[in-house]
């Protein structure tokens, strides 16, 4: 089968598309016949290494995690799903690829289509939307009359994030550009800052959450605007000692990421606010729930740009210029 993989780190001309055999899969696994896979920015930072001390990628590997597809085979222990099944999934971290003619998907991680949804809509969904359930929902427990922070609301995060948290009924306020203003008030933003104009951190008081997603001093300035007992999820970093001991790794790796770290504990410490980095995680039951709010029309997909599988490239190339308003995906069939 086709498929599009990483050969070494460091260098782009180290992925390419090469004719692979198809996984045997296990007794809790299935084969799914891939139609579109969306795209996230760290498909563009694993091939530079950049995470290659926490994600074990036996290379060459296959790229790609959140996919929609038709089911075509099943392990012997799969009982929720069946041949012919259209099913979406997060695959990160699984030791698998999306971006191929045909993915090994574990029973666990994924759920039904939403029927509202094509394949390259349900394909946009999986990271973003198990990553705003588990930054907001879980670690932040966000409330109804909370408000919270979003900044980037016409990323592909973004998007998603500002219609989760306004379904929790939080009140969102985010940034953007100029050109972006009347996207993120149609996904429900209640107070939308121009970047380029204002500072967020001279405007904004009182919040009860941030969801970090922008590098830099974002995270930082942030805790200017929360009020105490609030809470900064990251999904950009300083990577915690928390993290590191959740993903089992050495004492050097655990002392690395405490330093990283330091710094804005003590400083959220002083203002009475927690901070924590979050790693997202396949979940299929979490990815049901997603998919029942899509199909009671609480959150619909934001699309940028489809390319076609043999663009994969020219995709990730895209992706990473920032610029994109929604998500990127690949049509593979």
């Amino acid at each position: 089968m086709k498929a599009f993989i990483l050969k070494r780190y460091g260098k782009s001309d180290q992925l390419s598309f090469a004719d692979i055999p198809r996984s045997a899969i296990k007794p809790n696994e299935m084969l799914v016949q891939v139609h579109a896979v969306g795209l996230n920015p760290i498909d563009n930072m694993i091939p530079k290494g950049m995470f290659k001390p926490i994600l074990k990628y036996k290379l060459p590997a296959t790229m790609g995690s959140d996919l929609a597809g038709i089911v075509v085979e099943v392990g012997g222990q799969v009982t929720h799903f069946k041949p012919g099944d259209a099913v979406f999934a997060s695959i990160f971290d699984l030791g698998t690829g999306a971006l191929a003619e045909f993915a090994v998907v574990p029973e666990h991680a994924a759920a039904f289509k939403p029927e509202n949804l094509d394949f390259i809509q349900a394909a946009s969904i999986p990271m973003v939307g198990l990553t705003s359930w588990q930054a907001l929902k879980e670690r932040a427990g966000l409330k109804s009359g909370q408000k919270v922070f979003i900044p980037a609301g016409s990323g592909g995060i973004g998007t998603f994030a500002i219609q989760f948290a306004k379904h929790l009924g939080a009140k969102v306020v985010t940034t953007t550009s100029t050109n972006n203003l009347s996207l993120v008030q149609r996904l429900g933003a209640d107070e939308v800052i121009d970047y380029k104009k204002q500072a967020f951190e001279d405007v904004l008081q009182d919040y009860d959450v941030v969801l970090g997603t922008v590098r830099g001093d974002i995270i930082e300035k942030s805790l200017r605007i929360l009020k105490p007992n609030s809470v900064i999820v990251s999904l950009v970093g300083p990577l915690d000692t928390a993290f590191a001991s959740a993903r089992g790794l050495n004492f050097l790796m655990k002392f690395v990421f405490g330093l990283m770290s330091r710094k804005i504990i003590r400083q959220a410490r002083k203002r009475n606010v927690g901070y924590s980095f979050l790693f997202v995680h396949p979940d299929g039951h979490q990815l049901a729930e997603i998919g029942k709010i899509i199909e009671a029309g609480h959150i619909v997909p934001v699309i940028d740009k489809v390319f076609p599988f043999d663009q994969t490239k020219e995709a990730l190339a895209y992706l990473e210029q920032g610029r994109s308003k929604g998500k990127v995906v690949v049509s593979v069939i």
